[in-house]
């Protein structure tokens, strides 16, 4: 029982923090382009700079 006592403040608090953490990183724009970031990845830069 006193296991408890200790345990279930620290999950709620680490899930507090997951939540404020994705928030976070909501308000500050890192989901905005999932895909393009995913895409951008795989084009190849520098065949444009072999054609000049």
């Amino acid at each position: 029982m006193t296991a408890l006592l200790f345990l279930m403040p620290v999950a709620l608090g680490l899930g507090a923090l997951g939540l404020g953490a994705f928030f976070w990183a909501l308000k500050s724009g890192q989901f905005e382009d999932p895909k393009g970031s995913a895409e951008r990845i795989l084009l190849d830069d520098d065949l444009k700079d072999q054609d000049d």
